[in-house]
């Protein structure tokens, strides 16, 4: 059982618990107001780092979810937090990914980019990737810069089904410059860490809702949080019951978990 009284703070993963696909599900507008009316803070957190926290907020405004951008935390933010307590302004950097990646890095001057001689090549996922693009990034890894990727993912979901995602782009560079990156996007626990000291609370009194025990689930217990699975997005209960993976707590969907919530008292 979830110790309720003593969460502070409830990260979401997005899609398979507050939307699937472009429908919003059950208890989503309930467990928010829920949280708001308790002094609790909110935020989401994805692997996907396509997109910009104002594109995730303009995406959960077309669906009725009054996320603001700030509180969507992507794996590229998350990098992009994790990198700037750990490197010094002006570092160089080689970015292999798209809009969200070079936004999270570039937008407020602290990073450089540096094709040729980067003190670290980052990358996440790219829909325009090119053999030169690789060909550069494997070059300045060989040459010493320290590889970064921002989330292990080997597919995408997109409309047309699952094309190739960041963790795809990550195996070609890892067998082209024999070189393991560090990973901050779920299920490493750095994501969940940074996501927690955004929100100004620790990590014992987080509470991770997810619907994957092998990503926000492991992840959640990596980090020394609290976890909730949800049955609306791909972890069934009978995949839960046979995991090495256990969350905290398994409930149907999100009204399951806000009734529990409200019983506790």
């Amino acid at each position: 059982m979830l110790p309720f009284t003593s969460i502070q703070a409830v990260l979401f993963d997005m899609d398979g618990v507050l939307y699937r696909g472009k429908q919003i599900l059950a208890g989503v507008h309930e467990l928010l107001s829920f949280l708001s009316e308790r002094g609790i803070a909110a935020a989401c957190i994805t692997n996907n780092a396509s997109l910009t926290p104002a594109q995730y907020e303009q995406k959960l405004t077309t669906m009725g979810i009054a996320i603001p951008g700030e509180r969507v935390i992507t794996s590229a933010i998350a990098t992009g937090r994790y990198l700037r307590t750990h490197y010094p302004y002006g570092t160089r950097v080689f970015i292999v990914g798209m809009s969200g990646l070079r936004q999270a890095l570039l937008a407020d001057g602290y990073f450089v980019e540096d094709d040729e001689q980067p003190e670290l090549v980052v990358q996440g996922v790219d829909f325009t990737l090119t053999y030169e693009t690789l060909r550069k990034a494997t070059l300045c890894i060989r040459r010493g810069a320290t590889f970064i990727a921002t989330n292990p993912d080997t597919t995408f979901p997109s409309e047309e089904g699952l094309i190739p995602g960041a963790g795809s782009i990550t195996a070609a560079l890892v067998a082209a410059s024999e070189t393991i990156p560090l990973v901050v996007g779920k299920p490493a626990p750095t994501m969940f860490r940074v996501a927690a000291e955004m929100l100004s609370v620790p990590a014992a009194a987080t509470l991770v809702i997810g619907d994957r025990l092998d990503t926000d689930i492991a992840g959640a217990i990596s980090a020394a949080m609290l976890s909730a699975l949800v049955l609306t997005g791909v972890s069934s209960r009978r995949a839960a019951e046979s995991s090495p993976i256990q969350p905290t707590a398994i409930f149907a969907d999100l009204p399951a978990l806000l009734t529990a919530w409200r019983m506790s008292g």
